[in-house]
């Protein structure tokens, strides 16, 4: 199935589809779930459970009071201080109605601060200011305080709702104990404690599924298409369970659970599809997204511009480049209007084959439609640039992100030094570096080997070690990737005392080698013609639970030719066809130059020909 497939099927979707209903559908969806990952959700529905948790307070009086004057975290800290000095004592309630307000701007340690001082001044705490005290709790990935409060609740003769049971739940999801969370919600439905509502059970999904845990929550979907909610809670959490499945490359369990909602009447909606096309565009089933959007079609269902943005960048991905500015063409035709995700992926996939003037077209075309680049859009265009070599106008870009009021990230420095250190500028990439020291970027392991790559391509190895020293000596913490580029760098420029000094310090230090540390070491052995030495690493490796690759095998053999040792260059290279491996071209062209030295040399030509790369 063709790319073209893919945009013929966008542009049998009717027009005003587009401009109406595909904003309609999944509307619950993205409600609901911004709803269940707000910081005033349980503050919001415990409001309205005042009257299970106490009785002699109605829900009436709850919703006719008016929100307190907190515009702001200080005007809601003088209400605070206001009431805790005039009213306390004859009051909880308006005090509860400050510190929930407070609760929805996100200063959960200042809430429960405040708290304290309520139990300071002797104002007796309700239910409900325990139950803000939870939700603060979880919200500060500290669920077992929470539990505390919990007790606190059971002594005051309180009888915990279901709202406060799933705040603990989600405190639970929020800090990994999935088993936990688990365990607690059957446990209360075994025991009969609470009934479970959509948001209950939304909430386990969401968990479970954000956890790689899609196969579990399916049980509990099956739990709840026992009690007959809604046809958008459901269809909310199959969209979450059929998202988490391909995000775990369980597509074709994806696939089926979509078949099975649709049997049972369940009408996917535009997230659904969304998420199911984004799984098989990873997998390149373009014949298969293809179906997907036909059925859209018929189901009156109509792609989003998550949708088309996730069409555009997995074709790009895919190479296919021209066919994604065509659904883009599309979907502007259709009324959706790309965002900065869809740009950015187009000219991610410009950049990605070098087309960095069509890349810069899709950026200025960015701006002409009064979309404002962020720093990711900066970020693409700047490493397409470096890749290309063309340190300039990346630099002049780099620049840019300062005067339009952005601040870049450590991704944007280190593409910088990555792009100066391949044009050989090692002055201004050490420039830029002492900047990023001086408090305006910290540095990362990346940064680093960057640095010490950078350094010893340049031919400063010397300059390299003494930085690696200082890093060891500054305590920052490293891995077998720094002790690669130096043994390559040292090795490379004849320093192969001080390769082995490297290469002996990986075990003492207690790292592992891979299989590119044995490489680069076997490499600088077989220059300096130390072919015992090379072929006794080759052996160790093995000993040591490190599987030689092609390269180990293809480096020795370019050993043994180089001195002109073919009879043990036939050893290892029979050796390597066992293997599975092929020789390189580096091999083939050094057997071939010894092939002309040797007059017909029948064992050297069948050599040759069992070693030409398989296709």
């Amino acid at each position: 199935m063709s790319a073209g497939a893919i945009v013929s099927a966008f542009t049998k979707f009717p027009p005003f589809q587009f401009l109406l209903h595909g904003h309609h559908q999944g509307t619950f969806l993205y409600n609901f779930s911004a709803f269940l990952n707000s910081p005033s959700l349980h503050c919001v529905c415990n409001n309205l459970v005042q009257t299970s948790l106490n009785p002699n307070r109605s829900i009436s009086t709850n919703l006719s009071q008016p929100e307190p004057p907190s515009n702001s975290l200080q005007d809601a800290l003088v209400s605070f201080n206001w009431l805790l000095k005039s009213r306390a004592k004859h009051s909880i309630f308006p005090i509860n109605r400050v510190l929930g307000s407070i609760v929805k701007m996100g200063h959960y340690n200042t809430v429960l601060s405040l708290i304290k001082q309520v139990q300071l001044h002797g104002v007796p705490v309700d239910a409900y200011t325990i139950s803000i005290g939870i939700n603060c709790y979880c919200h500060l990935n500290r669920v077992t305080f929470g539990f505390s409060l919990l007790g606190s609740l059971f002594k005051r003769g309180y009888e915990p709702d279901v709202v406060i049971f799933t705040t603990l739940i989600k405190g639970l999801f929020a800090q990994d104990k999935c088993s936990e969370a688990k365990t607690l919600l059957i446990k209360l439905v075994t025991e009969k404690q609470i009934e479970p509502d959509a948001v209950t059970y939304g909430t386990v999904i969401n968990g479970l599924c954000k956890s790689g845990n899609a196969k579990i929550a399916i049980e509990f979907l099956r739990r709840m298409e026992t009690l007959n909610f809604e046809a958008d809670t459901m269809v909310y959490c199959y969209s979450m369970i059929i998202d988490s499945l391909c995000k775990d490359r369980m597509i074709i369990d994806a696939k089926n659970l979509l078949v099975e909602m649709t049997k049972k009447g369940i009408s996917p909606n535009v997230v659904t599809y969304t998420s199911l096309i984004h799984g098989l565009c990873n997998f390149g089933q373009w014949k298969e997204v293809t179906e997907l959007l036909s059925e859209m079609v018929n189901r009156n269902v109509s792609p989003d511009v998550r949708t088309f943005s996730i069409v555009v960048d997995a074709l790009c991905k895919e190479g296919m480049v021209r066919e994604a500015e065509d659904v883009l063409e599309v979907m502007i035709q259709r009324g959706e209007v790309p965002t900065i995700v869809t740009y950015s992926a187009l000219m991610d996939g410009y950049c990605l084959r070098g087309q960095m003037l069509e890349a810069r077209k899709v950026f200025d075309s960015m701006v002409n439609r009064g979309l404002q680049p962020n720093i990711i859009s900066y970020n693409i265009l700047i490493n397409g640039y470096c890749k290309k070599r063309r340190i300039d106008e990346a630099m002049h870009l780099f620049k840019e992100v300062s005067r339009k009021g952005l601040n870049h990230t450590i991704v944007t420095y280190n593409t910088i030094l990555y792009g100066l250190f391949e044009k050989g500028k090692c002055g201004a990439a050490r420039e830029l570096f002492s900047e990023m020291l001086a408090g305006v970027q910290s540095p990362d392991l990346y940064t680093y080997s960057i640095l010490l790559d950078g350094l010893c391509k340049n031919q400063k190895v010397a300059e390299a070690l003494s930085m690696f020293q200082a890093m060891k000596n500054s305590e920052i913490c490293y891995d077998i990737a720094f002790y690669n580029i130096l043994i390559d760098g040292t090795s490379k420029v004849g320093s192969l005392e001080i390769a082995r000094e490297l290469f002996n310090e990986v075990f003492s230090k207690g790292l592992k080698p891979d299989a590119y540390t044995y490489n680069v070491m076997i490499g600088g052995l077989s220059r300096k013609g130390l072919m015992d030495e090379a072929k006794g690493l080759l052996t160790r490796m093995e000993e040591n639970g490190c599987l030689p690759d092609g390269c180990s095998y293809n480096l020795t053999v370019q050993g043994y030719l180089m001195k002109s040792e073919s009879d043990e260059a036939r050893v290892i290279l029979e050796k390597m066809l066992a293997r599975g491996f092929s020789a390189d071209a580096s091999t083939i062209s050094m057997l071939a130059d010894l092939l002309r030295t040797r007059d017909q040399d029948p064992t050297l030509l069948n050599i040759i020909q069992k070693f030409v790369p398989r296709k």
